[in-house]
C-alpha cells in the first residue's frame, strides 16, 4: 500500500468514514460487522484488500485507535498518537515524481505489513496531512444531538457540521423544518 503525504484529504476522508463506522455512531449497529461488510467498504475507497476473518476485530481496533485520535483537539497530541498509530504500518517514507514531475512525499507499507497495519497507516497519514495543513480546529464533533460521530473537516470553506452530511445533516433538517412547521400550526 502505498499513501500520498498530498493527497491527505482522501485519507483523512477515510479515517473519518472508517471511525464513523462504530456502533456508538450508529445507535448500536456496527456497519462493518463482518468480512463482508469490511471487504466493501475497503472496495469503497478504494483499498484493495481481501480481508480475512481474524482481520475484523484487528481493524475494529484501528478504528478505536483512530476515534481516540480524531477526539483530541491538541495538535501535539493529535501529531503524537497519529505518528504512532502510522508507524506501524510503515515501512518506508521517500519523495517521488508525480504526472507532472513535481515531488511530492510517499509512505509504503512494510512488505509483511498486515491489514490493520495498513490501513492504520493510510489513516495515520490522513490525519497527520490535515493537521499540517488545515490545523486542529478542523477536528470536530457531529453538530447533530443525536450523534455521535467524529470528523475532519476537510471542505475547503471549513464550515462542515456534520459527520455523515447527508445522514445527519438531512436528519438536523428534517428535525428543523418540522419544528417550524409545527411552531407555524400551534
Amino acid at each position: 500500500m502505498q499513501v500520498l503525504f498530498d493527497d491527505y484529504g482522501r485519507a483523512a476522508g477515510f479515517a473519518t468514514e472508517m471511525v464513523n463506522t462504530a456502533p456508538g455512531v450508529w445507535h448500536g449497529e456496527d456497519q462493518l460487522p463482518d468480512v463482508a461488510a469490511l471487504t466493501s467498504f475497503l472496495s469503497e475507497h478504494g483499498v484493495d484488500a481481501a480481508p480475512e476473518p481474524p482481520d475484523l476485530d484487528a481493524v475494529h481496533g484501528v478504528r478505536s485507535e483512530l476515534r481516540a485520535v480524531l477526539d483530541l483537539r491538541d495538535a501535539e497530541a493529535i501529531g503524537s498518537r497519529a505518528s504512532d498509530l502510522a508507524a506501524r504500518g510503515l515501512g518506508t517514507v521517500d519523495l517521488a515524481p508525480d504526472d507532472r514531475g513535481h515531488l511530492q512525499w510517499r509512505a509504503r507499507s512494510r512488505a509483511d505489513a498486515g491489514l490493520a497495519d495498513r490501513l492504520a497507516l493510510l489513516g495515520g497519514v490522513g490525519v497527520l496531512g490535515a493537521l499540517r495543513a488545515l490545523g486542529p480546529e478542523r477536528f470536530r464533533d457531529c453538530a447533530s444531538d443525536t450523534c455521535s460521530g467524529v470528523f475532519i473537516d476537510t471542505t475547503r470553506p471549513g464550515r462542515r457540521r456534520y459527520c455523515m452530511p447527508d445522514l445527519c445533516g438531512n436528519r438536523a433538517n428534517v428535525a428543523a423544518y418540522r419544528a417550524r412547521r409545527r411552531a407555524r400550526q400551534g
